[in-house]
């Protein structure tokens, strides 16, 4: 069968596909489960553990659940018996230590519950089957560290790592094979030596060093007398995240060698129906979609992920999945699974999940909009500015110490959202540019700027959130039926890459494909420094005395507003003003990855996150080697699939179809006796643009050949790839996006935009 009647055929199958029908849960009396009832269900919550456990043990348990103790074998042995029965009750015959390791996935190594158990008597050995799961087995595991990416910390032969219980993030269960389920343990990855090789470790050491940061500067303010515990002991960073990603057919999925191995098309034209309508945003959902974001709902649901909004995006098969906010490490626990599960509820109905932040070229990336924020113990929000914030002073220094973090380290927030897919989307005009500033939104810059210069704050303190009027307080829609609207304080800016948003900061210019962890990461440890020189300065100014003053903590918020001046930014974050304006405040405009992943190795930021213990100088250094070396790999993998795409599939294609129009011009011309036939005109319309064609595989495969010319030097190998790879792949692209429009359709080899991005 020929590639195009494979096109054919898959657009045929489309058409008659029926949608895939699941069983919603049901009642004996057919009525609805709700889905608070099964919410969860598949998860090893803490109620299971207090029922396994004496109530001493199980208080030893939340206090190393805290940090405050490590946990005993008979507890470990405890906890494992009951969740192997838990477990097993539900279908699990195997587990797995189930971690992040930096690939930008996740990892798991199943091994069951089966074991042996030997009897010696005067007859011999006897050997029985038992089912059993011990503490020490679900404290640790150990992988072969030497396979994955280590950044020179481990060579090859020493393999050893260790997998350890992330007891902050719940045990669950998923579907495996054949009605079997698989019980998964969240844990980290550590080295023999304890260095971290994955996200999550240096994710829980940023949150503890948050939580540090923060209750020192609020126990500050609030004081409690001498000898009282404090009011706050623990300081939660909390997420969302908004999850975007496109949805396309699996069998013309199969048929594009490109979106198979990179995850992204390598050539292609916009279709002449795409975005421009603005008609897919927050449109009906696809039945086909619907079905497949409802049956991953349903998982969802029952491993407690709480998943709470699904509505299409701006481009042409495109959707967003968001959940109500969490602790941020079990946020992005829960973000890797509703990716995992959403790829495997799609391939079940026959399509494919894009996660790659720019899959088609002219239309809307994707990214993972990271919703942040921090909550005390006693589930206070710290980012809430309240009715009156410019007299709200424990909110106004967690401001400022926002403020301080992004201007002290943009640069190095930059770095930790930097990849080579991503940087195709950053700054397109459908997503943040790479320059990071902060918006505030009217009201918030008008409490600052009113502090600053010391003068009566304009008439924004109103009680609760205002109904609207133009020019006033409440819009008149001149329908009387409807309510009356409410209205935030502030409006959004969707062009800013960090945006305050009633009540948390939204990280928008996070990648789609890439895991939150590590951009979490490194704002954590940007505002827990941040907050570290707030407290100083606050020390510094109420000198002697017990705790600080009102005027005491107002100095200290006019001294940061003053010194954070320079990146806050109201405007068009999408303008070439902004990047002119950007220059004079010297806010740092990288423009590429390898120059982001320099900022790790930068003093200013290593020594922020070395001084906090969150990174050490050996995992800083290897970070670098990896992220450098994941670039030059992923553009080196694009290259190849280019080279091969066009030199197998697009050209011959073409000759054929040359091939075609030569026969047809030699037959019309003895027929006719025309010299110009519209058949020759076509002919020589395609000759120049095989031939920038061919010549673009040449400048492309001399791009690869000056990669494979430099040998372990990842660094090297980077900027190469940014220098030479990513141009020759712009100019064969553009050389092949000719051929396209000049070709006819019968002979073009693979499926087009106009039939990917359609239902």
């Amino acid at each position: 069968m020929s590639l195009n009647s494979a096109r054919v055929n898959s657009l045929r199958d489309i058409i008659d596909r029926p949608t895939r029908k699941i069983a919603y849960p049901k009642k004996p009396d057919g009525k609805p489960v709700y889905t608070s009832e099964f919410f969860g269900e598949n998860v090893f919550h803490l109620q299971q553990i207090a029922k396994a456990l004496p109530k001493p043990a199980y208080a030893s348990f939340l206090k190393q659940m805290r940090g405050r103790q490590a946990l005993d074998r008979s507890t470990a042995d405890a906890i494992a018996h009951a969740v192997r029965i838990w477990a097993m009750d539900r279908g699990a015959t195997h587990f797995t230590h189930w971690f992040q390791p930096q690939t930008g996935t996740t990892a798991e190594k199943h091994d069951a519950f089966l074991t042996l158990k030997s009897t010696f008597t005067a007859a011999g050995e006897e050997v029985t089957a038992i089912d059993a799961f011990s503490g020490s087995q679900l404290l640790q595991a150990e992988p072969d560290a030497s396979s994955f990416p280590s950044g020179g910390m481990r060579t090859t032969f020493e393999a050893r790592g260790y997998t350890v219980w992330d007891t902050t993030s719940p045990m669950f269960i998923q579907e495996g094979p054949h009605g079997t389920s698989v019980l998964y343990i969240p844990s980290i990855f550590i080295s023999y030596n304890g260095d971290a090789l994955d996200e999550k470790t240096v994710l829980l050491r940023s949150t503890e060093q948050i939580s540090k940061s923060a209750s020192e500067l609020l126990n500050l303010i609030d004081p409690v007398p001498v000898g009282a515990q404090p009011k706050i002991s623990h300081v939660l960073t909390t997420l969302g995240t908004e999850q975007e990603y496109f949805l396309i057919d699996r069998s013309l999925y199969a048929l594009r060698p490109d979106l198979k191995t990179t995850g992204r098309t390598l050539i292609g034209n916009l279709p002449p129906k795409h975005q421009q309508m603005d008609d897919h945003y927050f449109g009906r959902v696809p039945s086909k979609v619907m079905a497949t974001m409802s049956e991953a709902e349903l998982e969802l649901f029952r491993l407690g992920v709480p998943v709470k909004t699904r509505h299409n995006e701006v481009a042409p098969q495109q959707f967003e999945l968001a959940p109500i906010f969490e602790e941020a490490s079990l946020a992005v626990d829960h973000n890797l699974l509703t990716m995992d599960v959403l790829s495997k509820v799609a391939h079940k109905n026959k399509m494919k999940v894009l996660y790659h932040e720019k899959p088609f070229k002219g239309v809307n990336g994707s990214g993972k909009h990271c919703n942040w924020s921090m909550s005390t113990d006693k589930g206070e929000n710290l980012l809430d500015p309240t009715v009156k914030p410019e007299t709200n002073y424990r909110f106004l220094l967690i401001l400022v110490s926002v403020l301080h973090a992004v201007q002290q380290h943009g640069a190095l927030l930059r770095t930790s959202i930097s990849s080579a897919s991503n940087e195709h989307r950053l700054g397109a005009c459908e997503a943040p540019p790479s320059i990071l500033s902060i918006f505030l939104g009217q009201h918030l810059t008008e409490v600052l700027n009113s502090i600053e210069e010391s003068r009566p704050i304009k008439n924004f303190s109103m009680p609760e959130i205002h109904t609207i009027k133009l020019g006033g307080t409440v819009l008149d829609v001149k329908v009387a039926s409807l309510p009356s609207i409410a209205r935030d304080l502030t409006d959004r800016n969707r062009t800013s890459p960090f945006a305050f948003t009633g009540n948390k900061f939204e990280f928008r210019a996070v990648g789609s494909k890439q895991s939150p962890a590590f951009p979490v990461t490194i704002l954590n440890a940007a505002v827990a420094s941040a907050l570290g020189d707030v407290t100083a300065a606050l020390r510094e100014q109420m000198g002697d005395k017990p705790f600080p003053s009102d005027a005491d903590k107002l100095a200290v918020i006019k001294k940061f507003i003053a010194s954070t001046k320079s990146i806050c930014f109201e405007g068009d974050g999408y303008s070439d003003a902004w990047i002119a304006e950007a220059e004079k405040r010297g806010l740092p405009n990288i423009r590429t990855c390898p120059e982001a992943f320099e900022q790790l190795l930068n003093p200013a930021h290593a020594s922020m996150l070395t001084k906090l213990g969150i990174f050490s100088q050996t995992e800083l250094s290897s970070r670098y080697l990896i992220m450098n070396e994941r670039y030059a790999k992923d553009l080196l993998v694009e290259a190849n699939t280019m080279r091969t795409l066009l030199a197998q599939q697009i050209l011959p294609a073409v000759f054929e179809y040359r091939g075609s129009l030569a026969q047809s011009v030699q037959l019309l011309s003895g027929i006719e006796g025309e010299a110009q036939s519209p058949e020759l005109e076509a002919l020589k319309a395609l000759t120049p643009a095989v031939k920038e064609l061919q010549a673009g595989i040449v400048a492309l495969d001399e791009a690869i050949a000056k990669l494979h010319a430099i040998h372990d030097d990842p660094v090297t190998e980077a900027k190469a790839a940014s220098d030479y790879i990513i141009p020759a792949m712009q100019a064969a692209r553009v050389a092949a996006d000719k051929l396209e429009v000049l070709t006819a359709d019968k002979f073009y080899p693979i499926p087009r935009y106009s039939e990917l991005l359609w239902f």
